[in-house]
């Protein structure tokens, strides 16, 4: 059985309502995005509560409120943003001042977000601009490299033993 068949297979097991990444979107850069999502995740997950310093509340910020506007520039690809949506504008100096509970639950619903409108993408979308004032302003297909970028600096910021010798061999090139 080909990889098409095995894949063509699973998609008639998972039936019609399961959603996939469009075939023209950057499977590669996706997983690599996905990976650093989850080797973020972990980092944060080992720290305890009383761990999340300011600092590292200013990281898990950052990084979340870039999902967030990130996932909003990708919807406006394809569909109309919302009022609230247009109006929305990240704010670190409040965010930062959440409990850690919260802002463990902004970077899983963020991420969960972002990964979402990616999926829901469709092909022609891939190609073109996203932007989102003061975040984002990039062709789609690329949005899955930054954020995988930002997800590897995030994590080295948090200090938890996250080295650049840890990353994938192209992250490491353009990391300082």
């Amino acid at each position: 059985m080909t990889d098409d068949d095995a894949r063509a297979a699973l998609r008639a097991r998972r039936g019609a309502g399961a959603r996939y990444d469009a075939e023209t979107a950057p499977s590669g850069d996706l997983l690599v995005a996905r990976r650093a999502t989850a080797d973020f995740a972990r980092c944060l997950n080992r720290l305890s509560d009383d761990e999340l310093t300011k600092a590292r509340h200013r990281v898990i910020a950052e990084v979340s409120l870039q999902a967030r506007a990130m996932a909003l520039a990708v919807k406006a690809l394809r569909a109309p943003l919302t009022e609230e949506e247009e109006e929305w504008r990240p704010d670190v100096g409040m965010t930062v001042t959440l409990p850690a509970h919260a802002l463990r639950y902004l970077f899983d619903h963020s991420q969960i977000h972002l990964n979402v409108e990616w999926r829901d993408l469709d092909a022609a979308a891939w190609d073109e601009r996203v932007h989102f004032p003061g975040w984002i302003d990039a062709v789609g297909r690329v949005t899955p490299s930054i954020r995988a970028r930002t997800l590897w600096t995030a994590a080295q910021s948090l200090d938890t033993g996250v080295r650049i010798a840890d990353l994938p061999p192209d992250m490491q090139r353009d990391l300082p």
